[in-house]
């Protein structure tokens, strides 16, 4: 028995193939201390080890976590508004504020730093800020225009017309696109249109694979880390979901408990979620990128009040909550990272905490 066991072990062991001859400067080294150069010229000889420099590429599921519960990090009352309808972020410590016909850049003080005028009245997704900083919205004459990070120049990026209305617009992180959702007021049906950073049309999307109409209202759009685009869409009550390309995913119509959706604010995380205000039951509801429920994030017990306009930070992982009554933005955690990442920097330690 004993014998039959060294056996398979005999066999489980790996044969060691002849090895490569080596250059008599490394077999020196080897004996008198070696260095990382020596090592690669070594192993690059043995056809069976590969050899990668760099450093190691971390997934993001492997740097964030979910909390157990959120946690309040810091309120910002602002000055400027009565009431939070959608918020763009500039930096971490600067966002844009808008309402109906009022929209202005504050900081975490809450002070107005710089106030747009010509803004659209509508209480939807609004304005995007591009990876440069530059402010696009909806003006009122129903144009998408860019205000330059100094907030002196404005320029019209793209002319809409009649019978379509702009009702709200997002700038793709990954392709600088302007995705704009609009609405038909004669026919009472929604699209929603894809433009470069040019300005020039490249898709539309309005019909699923069975030529439905797939948007009513599209009031808030964003994108997943899929390139999935995500519309709120208030009139249909239901959170609308295609892929880059537009072909139809699904639709979010609410949580399993019965309850119905009045969708607004949405955006998604570095874990691929999709983040909702529902004015139905007061919450922020968490589904995941395919669409299935996952929690109640943010209820009236932890401290929101008609959640209408979210953004998340994927610097530092904070959720800003807007509330339609009340001119105060809640900020909370509710990822953590699994370690400290060093090497961010970009990293605003005037709102990060410390969450080891």
């Amino acid at each position: 028995m004993k014998t039959d066991m060294n056996n398979q072990q005999t066999e489980r062991v790996p044969q060691i193939k002849d090895t490569p001859n080596l250059p008599q400067h490394l077999l020196l080294s080897l004996t008198e201390g070696f260095n990382m150069e020596d090592v690669s010229q070594l192993l690059r000889g043995i056809p069976e080890i590969q050899m990668t420099t760099g450093k190691r590429q971390v997934g993001i599921d492997e740097c964030v976590k979910l909390m157990s519960t959120p946690v309040l990090h810091t309120s910002v009352c602002v000055t400027g508004v009565s009431g939070v309808g959608h918020i763009s972020r500039v930096m971490s410590d600067r966002v844009w504020i808008s309402e109906y016909n009022n929209l202005i850049l504050t900081d975490t003080t809450g002070d107005t730093i710089h106030r747009v005028t010509d803004i659209i009245t509508l209480y939807t997704g609004v304005h995007t800020v591009n990876s440069s900083g530059e402010l696009i919205y909806i003006d009122s004459d129903d144009n998408i225009n860019k205000l330059s990070v100094n907030n002196h120049t404005v320029t019209t990026q793209i002319e809409c017309t009649y019978p379509w209305i702009p009702l709200c617009v997002y700038c793709s992180p990954s392709t600088g696109d302007l995705m704009v959702g609009m609405c038909n007021d004669d026919t009472g049906t929604g699209k929603v249109t894809r433009y470069n950073s040019s300005g020039q049309h490249i898709l539309t999307i309005q019909h699923d694979n069975k030529r439905q109409t797939l948007y009513s209202e599209p009031f808030y759009i964003t994108e997943n880390t899929n390139g999935d685009i995500i519309v709120s869409d208030g009139l249909r009550d239901a959170v609308v979901v295609t892929e880059r390309g537009g072909r139809h995913r699904f639709s979010y119509t609410g949580p399993p408990s019965g309850s119905s959706l009045n969708p607004y604010g949405i955006c998604t995380d570095a874990l691929s979620h999709i983040l909702v205000c529902d004015l139905n039951t007061d919450t922020v509801q968490m589904i995941d990128k395919d669409g299935h429920f996952l929690s109640l994030l943010l209820t009236p017990q932890h401290g929101i009040n008609t959640p209408r306009g979210l953004n998340y930070d994927d610097k530092t992982h904070l959720l800003w909550v807007g509330s339609q009554y009340t001119n105060t933005v809640s900020v909370y955690r509710y990822l953590q990272r699994r370690y400290s990442l060093t090497d961010n920097p970009d990293r605003d330690e005037r709102i990060t905490e410390d969450s080891s």
